[in-house]
């Protein structure tokens, strides 16, 4: 099934096909949000650790993998790679949003220079590619994300990272208001399962971003 036709939810079940993506390379930005080796931690509880086992095998045979791809892909061709990551930048977390502080799966204390707050091995950043450090779901309302987008002439953005229905959505529904034309790479992204995953694409598709796979990107590159 093409992207054209792919996840289409309520809104956009009998709408005309889009029209075809075309990208410029200097003007689009591959951005990878918060994939972080916090998030490839085996719980220590046996029950857990099955629960989130169809997660971490995602992630290690798919997502990770083909994230490095677009990565070497876009340096190739001279898009710039931006990184947004989770991180405090208090080590007792009191800078963050509300949002990460509530009690559950979202409380995340990382400060910044830990460890586990950083970027997985796979995907590290170079020379002077951007990471940006939010303490937000989207990385553009707590970061200068906005500005450093405009000041560079970025017009497009290409999303991957986890989670799909949570960091993810929130930074794309976030790019969209901003007038930025957003791509998601669906096997480049993940939530914690995939009924949560293709759910949350259903929704964003078509209104706030187009969703594709990444073997079908190649061909929305444009001189």
């Amino acid at each position: 099934m093409s992207w054209k036709t792919a996840y289409r939810s309520f809104y956009y079940e009998h709408a005309e096909p889009p029209e075809d993506i075309e990208l410029q390379p200097q003007s689009t930005a591959l951005l990878v949000i918060d994939i972080q080796n916090t998030y490839l931690e085996v719980p220590e509880n046996p029950i857990e650790a099955a629960r989130w086992q169809p997660f971490f095998e995602r992630m290690n045979k798919t997502v990770i993998p083909n994230t490095a791809r677009l990565i070497e892909d876009a340096r190739a061709r001279g898009v710039e790679v931006i990184f947004a990551r989770i991180a405090c930048l208090k080590d007792d977390g009191r800078d963050r949003s509300l949002s990460q502080k509530k009690p559950g799966f979202n409380y995340l204390l990382l400060p910044k220079d830990r460890p586990d707050s950083q970027v997985v091995d796979p995907l590290q950043p170079q020379a002077d590619e951007i990471t940006v450090l939010k303490t937000t779901d989207s990385a553009l309302t707590g970061t200068n994300l906005r500005l450093i987008l405009h000041n560079m002439g970025i017009k497009d953005v290409v999303v991957a990272g986890i989670f799909t229905d949570q960091c993810v959505s929130s930074t794309v529904r976030s790019l969209a208001d901003e007038s930025f034309g957003v791509v998601v790479v669906e096997d480049a992204c993940a939530a914690a399962t995939d009924q949560l995953h293709h759910h949350e694409l259903e929704i964003i598709n078509m209104i706030y971003c187009h969703v594709v796979k990444s073997d079908e990107l190649a061909e929305f590159w444009r001189p």
